[in-house]
Order: C-alpha cells, then structure tokens, then sequence
C-alpha cells in the first residue's frame, strides 16, 4: 500500500477511546466492565483497522491482548475456598484496566468542557481579521458531525465481513487518486440526496479501492457539508448531501 491510502486521524485517539466508545455505545458499567463482550467487539474494530493499516495499529493489538489476558483470567477456576464474598476481590484481573479507563474518561470530559468554553468565549469575544493566527489549520484534525468516527468504522468492519478481498499485484492496484472518489460519491450522494454507507462499497473487493472510498467519505463529512446519520447504535449509516441537510435535517429510516 502507498502513502496515499495511509490513514492518519488524530481523532481515533488510541484503544482506550474505542473502549470508551463501546462501553457508551453499549450502555455497560464501567465498574462492572464485561470482558468477554468487549473483547468480542473490540477485535472486530481490530480488524478493520488493521485493515486501514494505521499506525497505530499497534497499540490496538496491544489492548487486545491484554482484553485476552483478562478474560482467560476470569475462566480460571478459584482453587481457595472462600468462606464469605468479599465486597470488591482485591485481585480482580479488570481492577487495572478500569482505573485507566476511568481516568481516561475524566480526562476526555475535562477537554470537551475546555473546548466548549473555548467556543463560547470565541463567540463573544470574536478576532478581529489582523488578530487571526497566520498559520495554517490542519484540517485532518477536524471533527466528524453527526455519527462518531469509531460508528464509520463499524460500518466498515461489517462491509469487510461480507466481503472476500482480493489479493493486488502491481498489475492489479488501483491506483485512483482520493480526489477521484471523493468527486464520484459526492456526485452519487449529491444526486440522490443520500446514500447507504454500505453501497458506495457494491463492486469493490480491492484493498487499495476500499480504503480509498472510505477516505474519500471522510473527506466529504469534515469539509465539504456532507453528514453522516444512523437511527439505531450499529445500525444503518446514510450518508447525506449538503442540500438535503439545509432543507430539512432528516434523519435515517430505521
């Protein structure tokens, strides 16, 4: 795979993020994490994102060995006899993760309040035009709206399920410039007013061709106006046209 297709998104923040994500998603106690069904889900995001070959794939793996670890702990038979249940077992293999978790946590509610703060003082306290910074804005670091980063990659890990990809040689890779997709799904959005997540992939079983029509949505949702909706957690993503957004912010059929 070329730098091209590399996908470099701040906004994925690392394995904690995700198991954030799930744990919200799936409305779990944090206290009581249930490992065997987050380590399920956690490893068919793995999947696609080494799929995506990110660079930080890494850490993911890392996670999901721990979440391995973890579970096969919990399997373990108790070999002492306890004669009461203590209230909170001291040696609870998921005693370590959590507390990460929940300063993570902490620390992400606190920079989403700075950030809002940020916002309203911007909207009080406007810059004048020779006061703006000269450098340049990084657009990779904008958000998503509407549908969160890690339920795109949702979607993307069930395509790939459904999916057999084919093996590329240099015969065979498509080489199609992102600018390309990004104008040929925008016109087929545009055209239709929205579209299903998951048929802008009809007819691609190319690495290199998925990938790039997964970055070429990405581009469309931070810059150009595009949305992204979903009525249900997991549930069907449309992707929707500026047009259609400012005249009447629908949602998605369930």
């Amino acid at each position: 795979m070329t730098d091209d297709y590399r996908v470099n998104l701040p906004r994925f923040s690392g394995p904690l993020d995700l198991l954030l994500y799930l744990v919200r998603r799936n409305e779990l106690d944090l206290l009581d994490l249930p490992i065997a069904e987050i380590t399920a889900q956690f490893q068919r995001y793995l999947a696609a994102i080494q799929f995506l070959d990110l660079d930080l794939a890494g850490e993911f793996v890392v996670m999901a060995s721990t979440l391995l670890e973890i579970k096969s702990r919990q399997a373990l038979p108790n070999t002492e006899e306890e004669e009461e249940v203590p209230v909170e077992p001291v040696d609870d293999p998921r005693s370590g993760l959590i507390q990460q978790l929940l300063e993570y946590k902490r620390f992400k509610e606190a920079a989403k309040a700075l950030e809002e703060r940020a916002a309203e003082s911007l909207e009080r306290y406007p810059r004048l035009s020779d006061e703006r910074p000269d450098a340049v804005r990084d657009p990779s670091a904008d958000r998503i709206k509407g549908v969160e980063l890690w339920d795109l990659v949702s979607a993307l890990s069930r395509v790939l399920e459904r999916r057999v990809i084919q093996e590329e040689s240099k015969i065979r890779y498509d080489d199609t410039p992102i600018s390309v997709y990004i104008e040929q799904i925008g016109a087929k959005v545009r055209e239709a007013g929205r579209v299903r997540f998951t048929t802008l992939f009809d007819n691609a079983s190319q690495r290199s061709r998925i990938i790039g029509i997964f970055l070429a949505i990405l581009e469309l949702l931070r810059h150009q106006g595009f949305r992204a909706d979903q009525a249900d957690a997991f549930g069907e993503i449309w992707i929707l046209s500026p047009e259609v957004i400012v005249e009447g912010q629908p949602t998605a059929d369930k």
